[in-house]
Protein backbone atom coordinates (compact mmCIF):
# COMPACT_ATOMS: atom_id res chain seq x y z
CA UNK A 1 0.00 0.00 0.00
CA UNK A 2 2.84 2.42 0.64
CA UNK A 3 4.82 1.98 -2.84
CA UNK A 4 0.95 2.79 -4.36
CA UNK A 5 1.10 6.25 -2.17
CA UNK A 6 4.30 6.99 -3.00
CA UNK A 7 3.75 6.49 -6.97
CA UNK A 8 0.48 7.98 -7.11
CA UNK A 9 2.32 11.15 -4.79
CA UNK A 10 5.14 11.12 -7.39
CA UNK A 11 2.99 11.59 -10.63
CA UNK A 12 0.07 13.83 -8.97
CA UNK A 13 2.73 16.87 -9.32
CA UNK A 14 1.73 19.30 -13.04
CA UNK A 15 5.59 19.65 -13.46
CA UNK A 16 6.43 15.58 -12.83
CA UNK A 17 3.30 14.76 -15.46
CA UNK A 18 5.10 17.30 -17.90
CA UNK A 19 8.58 15.68 -17.41
CA UNK A 20 7.39 12.22 -17.72
CA UNK A 21 4.63 13.22 -21.27
CA UNK A 22 8.75 14.43 -22.51
CA UNK A 23 10.21 10.51 -21.45
CA UNK A 24 7.59 9.02 -23.05
CA UNK A 25 9.11 9.70 -26.17
CA UNK A 26 12.04 8.03 -25.03
CA UNK A 27 15.29 8.85 -22.88
CA UNK A 28 16.33 12.59 -22.21
CA UNK A 29 19.44 15.13 -20.85
CA UNK A 30 18.06 17.02 -17.66
CA UNK A 31 19.19 19.56 -19.91
CA UNK A 32 16.90 18.79 -22.52
CA UNK A 33 14.14 18.32 -19.86
CA UNK A 34 14.67 21.98 -17.76
CA UNK A 35 14.12 24.44 -20.92
CA UNK A 36 10.47 22.38 -21.70
CA UNK A 37 9.18 22.73 -18.44
CA UNK A 38 9.57 26.19 -17.37
CA UNK A 39 11.77 25.39 -14.19
CA UNK A 40 15.19 25.70 -13.21
CA UNK A 41 17.61 23.40 -13.94
CA UNK A 42 17.94 22.82 -9.74
CA UNK A 43 14.00 22.69 -9.39
CA UNK A 44 13.31 19.97 -12.41
CA UNK A 45 16.49 17.49 -10.64
CA UNK A 46 14.18 17.79 -7.20
CA UNK A 47 11.19 16.73 -9.37
CA UNK A 48 13.52 13.84 -11.40
CA UNK A 49 14.49 12.75 -8.10
CA UNK A 50 11.66 12.52 -6.70
CA UNK A 51 10.24 10.39 -9.99
CA UNK A 52 13.40 8.22 -9.16
CA UNK A 53 12.84 7.30 -6.06
CA UNK A 54 9.12 6.47 -6.49
CA UNK A 55 10.87 4.22 -9.31
CA UNK A 56 9.00 5.60 -11.70
CA UNK A 57 12.29 6.93 -13.96
CA UNK A 58 15.44 5.69 -13.94
CA UNK A 59 18.66 7.66 -14.63
CA UNK A 60 22.64 7.18 -16.23
CA UNK A 61 25.58 8.90 -16.00
CA UNK A 62 27.44 9.48 -19.28
CA UNK A 63 30.23 11.84 -18.67
CA UNK A 64 28.79 15.42 -16.67
CA UNK A 65 25.45 14.14 -18.20
CA UNK A 66 22.46 12.47 -16.73
CA UNK A 67 20.29 10.72 -19.09
CA UNK A 68 16.55 9.69 -17.82
CA UNK A 69 14.19 7.23 -18.82
CA UNK A 70 10.69 6.02 -17.78
CA UNK A 71 11.33 2.76 -15.53
CA UNK A 72 7.86 1.52 -14.71
CA UNK A 73 5.24 1.15 -17.11
CA UNK A 74 2.80 1.18 -14.77
CA UNK A 75 2.81 5.25 -15.27
CA UNK A 76 1.72 5.00 -19.19
CA UNK A 77 -0.83 2.51 -17.70
CA UNK A 78 -2.14 5.14 -15.73
CA UNK A 79 -2.05 8.43 -18.09
CA UNK A 80 -3.43 6.01 -20.50
CA UNK A 81 -6.39 5.45 -18.11
CA UNK A 82 -6.37 9.42 -17.53
CA UNK A 83 -6.99 9.83 -21.77
CA UNK A 84 -3.39 11.18 -22.35
CA UNK A 85 -2.99 11.35 -25.90
CA UNK A 86 0.92 11.01 -25.54
CA UNK A 87 0.51 7.41 -23.61
CA UNK A 88 -2.05 6.31 -25.49
CA UNK A 89 -0.48 6.56 -28.78
CA UNK A 90 3.19 5.20 -26.93
CA UNK A 91 3.46 1.42 -27.85
CA UNK A 92 4.55 0.13 -24.03
CA UNK A 93 7.16 -2.67 -24.52
CA UNK A 94 9.19 0.07 -26.42
CA UNK A 95 8.63 3.09 -23.98
CA UNK A 96 11.00 1.84 -21.47
CA UNK A 97 15.28 1.62 -21.76
CA UNK A 98 16.83 -0.45 -19.23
Amino acid sequence: MKEMIKFLKAISDETRLKIIEILINGERCVCEIHPRINVTQSTTSTHLSRLEDAGIIKSRREGKKVFYHINDVRVINVLRALGNKKAIKKNIERCCIG
